[in-house]
């Protein structure tokens, strides 16, 4: 880790008051420690079971998410959907909530035809219940039969005010949960989530080594799409991808921005857009100005109106946006302003500014170490 912080390791990032109440993976909690580790067979991402390789599909360049089926009356129609994985999955049942594709297509309001592509990115009691299953080779066996076309592993967080070791234990569970997706026969991208260049040279390391890696996952929807730490993931994955010396596919959450540059390394990359649905429901409707600006008006709609057509609407207009020529792609780029956010830690609440105060981030840079790179600014990745 290169910063300025005062600790002397990881453990200094310990800050727990009752550590027998704290679930991070830290040795200062020795019983709950070598439990976790054993769960997982250790850090090391090259014990992660081998399993064959599993044909990923051609899907399209945008494909809308939809989150559920409220506040419409047909079915959206669209060459391919992306679904919350954990909308599809009963967590507290440890079952489906569908057994067939007909009950999927009504369960959200979808064309029963459409390719479909089963996102695990959420918030963290979401997928920490996923890990929780006992049974989940059995669900992904019912996935299976589903013909869903792409699932993408958890996002589990590798957060920046805890031990290194719980960012390890995080990384490694991301890799097994892709390996279970792809034992499943189902074809299954792997979710690339990183904190230091370390964690990015042991994935290189895993993916290189693997064919059955066919696809990646990334979401720049929040830590890691901060304005002084996108770029820094960018470079990285376009990196891993020049190094492979064969094709990967890659699906992001966020950063559409950055697709041009991603779209130069990567061969086929596929947005999981989430605008068109979130603005459809606060009615708003997309336009596109002077051929490269994506705007959001007013759109109010009457009471107990379906959203069916605006949503549609949204969701075309989002797609002839981001398949604008890159000229006009880079013009939007450089005519946009960067938005400063501030990281979420695990239970969704504000990093501990008096923790992090020489390691965190913009508003304090000048006690950053001139290479910070080392250590990711970002709490949820």
């Amino acid at each position: 880790m290169h910063n300025s912080a005062n600790v002397y390791d990881c453990d200094a990032l310990c800050s727990c008051v009752d550590k027998e109440k704290c679930d991070l993976i830290c040795r200062n909690r020795p019983a709950h420690f070598v439990q976790r580790v054993r769960d997982i067979g250790g850090f090391d991402l090259g014990t992660v079971p081998r399993v064959a390789p599993v044909d990923t599909p051609v899907l399209p360049k945008i494909v809308p998410l939809v989150d559920h089926k409220s506040a419409r009356e047909g079915r959206f129609q669209s060459d391919a959907v992306a679904l919350p994985l954990y909308r599809v999955v009963d967590l507290k049942e440890g079952k489906l909530h569908v057994h067939s594709r007909e009950e999927l297509a009504d369960r959200f309001h979808i064309s029963a035809s459409t390719s479909i592509v089963l996102s695990g990115v959420e918030k963290d009691p979401y997928i920490e219940r996923w890990w929780e299953l006992k049974n989940r080779k059995e669900i992904l066996q019912e996935l299976q039969r589903l013909n869903i076309s792409m699932i993408t592993s958890p996002n589990y967080s590798v957060l920046t005010d805890a031990p290194r070791t719980d960012n390890l234990y995080a990384i490694k569970r991301i890799a097994l949960t892709w390996s279970e997706m792809v034992s499943a026969g189902m074809p299954a991208a792997l979710h690339v989530n990183a904190r230091t260049e370390r964690d990015y040279l042991n994935w290189h390391a895993m993916i290189a080594d693997r064919e059955e890696v066919a696809a990646l996952a990334f979401e720049f929807a929040t830590g890691c799409g901060r304005p002084e730490r996108i770029d820094w993931h960018v470079d990285h994955l376009c990196q891993l991808a020049s190094d492979l010396g064969r094709p990967l596919t890659l699906f992001i959450r966020g950063g559409a921005r950055k697709l041009p540059i991603l779209m130069q390394h990567f061969p086929r990359v596929t947005l999981l857009e989430t605008e068109s649905f979130s603005k459809t429901h606060r009615r708003r409707q997309a336009r596109i100005l002077d051929g490269c600006k994506l705007k959001w008006a007013l759109c109010p709609t009457p009471k107990g109106a379906p959203l069916d057509e605006l949503f549609a609407h949204n969701a075309a207009t989002v797609r002839q946006f981001h398949e604008l020529p890159q000229r006009s792609m880079q013009r939007k780029l450089s005519a946009s302003k960067p938005i400063i956010r501030r990281a979420s830690n695990r239970y969704d609440q504000t990093v501990q500014p008096g923790l992090l105060d020489n390691i965190h981030s913009a508003s304090q840079a000048r006690s950053v170490a001139a290479n910070r790179h080392g250590m990711v600014a970002a709490a949820k990745t």
